[in-house]
């Protein structure tokens, strides 16, 4: 029996299936979270009122004998002191994403791709471009695993990441690199995800999609969508943090 357990946790298609359920627990928990957090809200709240409305007790006034006069102290003078150098202020923390994009207020055409046997979706209006890869991309010595190298294109090179390593870190098949077809341009950035294969768009409905209201882990999730059983992106986040990736690197990607 332990060893059949084994084999499934080995298993590459068991380890993407337990990732994406992971994702789609996310949104979940966050969900009970927040109803937990009202919960207390609401016991505050009712405390306070309890507080409010117990009846006034009338207290008797005690008389109170007069204070002595006050003994004349001197004062020594005041020594000039320097001021003190400002202390140097600490760099400013990156701005947490927003808890949905400005894009989910409305139905929204979606694409899907898949990375290792893991459905992804972006939405149309935040997709760059699609560029087949028919050439061996340029890599960097030195640069991080997630990142693949550079896509020389006559307008604009393309810093290409391999989004199994990006995303799926230390969940990664064998030889993911290797199914690479494609590459999704994030926006207009100079980003791109390298995927397996590029499947059909569909239309989604905000309320379609389990959105994230707290994304401190994971924050270029904007929320699963169940019915697709996909991962939806937030392209601009994703793309922010790709830059300060690179920053934190020390990249040379010019």
């Amino acid at each position: 029996m332990a060893d059949d357990n084994l084999t499934k946790l080995a298993d590459p298609a068991n380890a993407i299936a337990s990732y994406l359920d992971e994702l789609l627990h996310t949104a979940t928990d966050t969900a009970r979270d927040e109803d937990i957090e009202e919960i207390r809200e609401i016991r505050t709240v009712a405390d306070t009122q309890k507080v409010q409305e117990a009846p006034e007790v009338e207290i008797e006034p005690v008389a109170v004998p007069p204070a002595p006069e006050p003994a004349v102290i001197k004062v020594a003078e005041p020594v000039p002191t320097t001021e003190p150098e400002p202390l140097p202020q600490a760099p400013e923390e990156p701005e947490a994403p927003p808890s949905r994009p400005e894009w989910s207020g409305q139905p929204f055409e979606c694409l899907i791709f898949t990375v290792a046997g893991l459905q992804l979706a972006v939405p149309l209006i935040l997709l760059g471009a699609i560029h087949r890869i028919e050439e061996n991309i340029k890599p960097i010595p030195g640069s991080p695993r997630w990142y693949m190298g550079i896509r020389a294109d006559r307008d604009q090179n393309l810093r290409v990441v391999d989004s199994a390593e990006w995303i799926m870190a230390g969940r990664v098949p064998p030889n993911a690199r290797e199914n690479y077809r494609f590459v999704i341009r994030l926006d207009n950035s100079e980003w791109g995800l390298a995927c397996d294969d590029v499947a059909q768009s569909f239309t989604l409905k905000p309320d379609e999609v389990r959105w994230r209201t707290a994304r401190s882990k994971r924050p270029w999730l904007a929320g699963t969508v169940v019915n697709h059983m996909c991962a939806l992106i937030d392209v601009r986040t994703m793309a922010d943090l790709l830059v300060r990736a690179e920053r934190e690197h020390h990249l040379d990607l010019s």
